[in-house]
């Protein structure tokens, strides 16, 4: 029979493991008492339920204040059948349940995460949420906060990037790439979505005021930009470099009339910028509908790569 365990992939507890047995009943909560105790205020005393018994792994909540959820949606006092790689929000931790290859670093050393041979306590208490996006998604981390009404601020470091997603009761307000604040901040928010390596950490609410704030919904947002994502990767081959420089044609032989007013702005963004990414930065269109803009322009020599 495969062994499971529950890892901690974000939050507190983050790079800890619980090796789940089979047969047996696991209450996870605050209290002493419980087999997986988790010490931070966001937890309620008595939790959340795993029960292993029949060949399943199931999970319910207790009632808890502030909910548990699977996979982003929260799941009541009806068991929910658990399957491997799912994630399930508990407080400010994530834990995905994964095949036991081995029972090894079950816990960090001073953890107050517990199983039936060990009970470690600690009275640090947090509300401090971090973790890895190779290990979840932005796309599932921003779902997760949304269905547990989250406010904070999402830093998320990739590289030499760093961006900031404003969170007010689970709906993402604002968004900015290395603070550049020209960045319409929908347009930052999807370029975000295509990160796929670094790291994430989830700060207490900023008092900073926007003057234009993203209205629409944080599912709206991952929906759009999903659809965004898989445009652009339709048209990868021929999309320029963030760097590439353009120029205008000399001579351009097709006339102006044939370009409609979104492609005339583009085309003078090109005249008085000229690179790739201060033209997408600037552009009063999306990322994509630039790109397109760009491949038309240059398949039809109104601009040229300078060499």
């Amino acid at each position: 029979m495969t062994d499971y365990a529950l890892r901690f992939i974000s939050g507190k507890y983050q790079g800890g493991q619980f090796k789940l047995k089979m047969d047996r009943e696991i209450v996870i909560g605050r209290a002493t008492d419980g087999d997986m105790v988790l010490v931070e205020d966001m937890v309620s005393r008595r939790h959340s339920k795993i029960n292993t018994t029949g060949g399943k792994i199931t999970i319910m909540d207790n009632g808890s204040t502030n909910g548990t959820f699977v996979n982003g949606e929260r799941v009541n006092t009806t068991p929910v059948e658990l399957k491997e790689g799912d994630r399930i929000l508990i407080g400010t931790s994530v834990l995905k349940l994964v095949v036991d290859e081995e029972s090894l670093n079950e816990v960090a050393r001073g953890d107050s995460l517990t199983d039936e041979n060990s009970r470690r306590t600690t009275m640090s208490i947090t509300r401090h949420m971090s973790g890895s996006i190779d290990e979840i998604p932005i796309p599932d981390l921003l779902q997760l906060l949304s269905t547990s009404r989250k406010s904070g601020v999402l830093n998320i470091f990739s590289g030499d990037k760093e961006s900031k997603i404003y969170i007010r009761e689970g709906k993402v307000y604002y968004c900015t790439i290395n603070n550049n604040f020209d960045l319409e901040p929908t347009k930052a928010f999807y370029r975000l979505l295509t990160w796929v390596t670094g790291t994430f950490d989830l700060l207490p609410p900023d008092d900073a005021e926007f003057l234009k704030e993203i209205k629409e919904s944080t599912e709206g947002l991952l929906m759009e930009g999903m659809r965004i994502i898989d445009e652009v990767n339709r048209i990868k081959n021929e999309i320029p470099a963030p760097e590439v420089y353009f120029t205008l044609a000399s001579p351009i032989e097709r006339p102006f009339k044939e370009l409609n007013e979104s492609q005339l702005d583009v085309f003078q963004l090109v005249h008085n910028l000229g690179t790739v990414r201060l033209i997408l930065d600037r552009s009063n269109f999306s990322d994509l509908d630039t790109y397109e803009i760009l491949i038309m322009l240059e398949q039809n020599n109104y601009i040229v790569r300078m060499k």
